[in-house]
């Protein structure tokens, strides 16, 4: 009977260290699960520079707000880093960027945005409300765009499905233009953006551009001609240039905006699978197709009904920022004066008959 006693004592025993340690293991996984989904470490600090339309959001409950974004709120990722959705309350959210240090050229990349977007307060240009930064990584609080990047909708990757027609285009081309226009002209110092792209030019929920994303830029004395830098940016949108000599300048960004001013027209990506198997691009495309006088032929099929002569304007101005001479290139600022400039319709043709 003692025997069976002792045995019975040492199964419960066993049996409740066995269950603990599964409970033990269990709180351990989790909080490892958690330290890799959550992005929260302690010893960050946390800076607000711009109104959140609240009194009530301080930078401690946005800092709280932050450490609680997991998988679930990321809405962007890429070589910068991931992008998360934060919403502060029933009519305020924001984008977060987390961009995760230990290389000089990421921190670098961090210390260059906040240099490029601290001052800045333009209607073409998103918005930098904050940023926090901790001993592994960093974020920055952008306004969030309700209607994603430009990129997203021409390559049909946007979640509403939606189609730009040519007057929202047109729009577009206006509003990237005004804002890279802002930094280049009124800006002191002024700002090479050094990424102009159609994932980098963001949609607000009027359909208006803003101009994202300035982990690249580079800041230039109005004095200088240029910033010698290591050659950065995204294949298809760099000036030939900038290949040869490695100096950044401001006509550097009217050639990559003159590459999304075709992205409008065509619909078309400028390193397209199709142009790489001929062995060729966007821009020597279309170059080819203006010289021949047969635009019409390359133009977008979800464009509609548009105006030929707006239509027409906008592959010239695309073709003069796109000169191999950037000294023959037009300023942002007269870009954005040619293309404020209203003529009345004269030929509308339907794209997508």
């Amino acid at each position: 009977m003692k025997n069976s006693l002792v045995i019975a004592f040492s199964i419960t025993i066993c049996f409740i260290a066995f269950v603990i340690s599964k409970i033990v293991i269990s709180v351990l996984l989790y909080k490892r699960w958690r330290r890799k989904h959550m992005i929260h470490e302690e010893g960050g600090k946390m800076v607000i520079f711009r109104s959140l339309l609240s009194k009530s959001l301080t930078s401690d409950v946005i800092l709280k707000k932050t450490q609680k974004l997991n998988n679930k709120d990321i809405i962007g990722s890429g070589g910068y880093g991931v992008v998360y959705e934060l919403k502060l309350d029933d009519s305020t959210a924001l984008a977060v960027k987390r961009l995760n240090r230990g290389t000089s050229e990421r921190d670098r990349g961090f210390e260059r945005e906040l240099e490029a977007m601290a001052d800045i307060k333009h209607r073409n240009i998103v918005t930098l409300h904050g940023y926090y930064t901790a001993p592994h990584y960093n974020l920055l609080l952008y306004e969030l765009m309700a209607n994603g990047s430009l990129d997203s909708f021409l390559y049909g990757r946007s979640k509403d499905k939606k189609v730009l027609d040519w007057p929202t285009r047109y729009r577009i081309a206006v509003g990237a233009a005004r804002g890279i226009s802002y930094l280049h002209h009124d800006c002191i110092p002024h700002i090479i953006h050094r990424d102009i792209k159609s994932s980098n030019i963001l949609l607000d929920q009027n359909m208006d551009a803003r101009v994202s994303d300035f982990g690249l830029a580079t800041l230039m004395q109005p004095n200088k001609t240029h910033v010698s830098t290591i050659v950065a940016g995204t294949f298809g949108y760099l000036a030939p240039e900038y290949f040869d000599t490695g100096r950044a300048t401001l006509k550097g960004d009217v050639y990559s905006f003159g590459v999304v001013l075709l992205e409008l027209l065509t619909g078309k990506k400028p390193s397209d699978e199709a142009f790489m198997e001929e062995g060729t691009m966007l821009v020597t495309w279309v170059k080819a197709v203006v010289r021949d006088k047969k635009e019409e032929l390359v133009l977008d099929n979800s464009l509609g009904s548009c105006s030929m002569q707006e239509v027409n304007k906008v592959f010239n101005m695309a073709m003069m920022c796109l000169e191999p001479d950037p000294l023959k290139r037009p300023t942002m600022a007269e870009v954005v004066s040619l293309l404020e400039q209203t003529e009345p319709d004269k030929l509308v043709i339907n794209i997508s008959s």
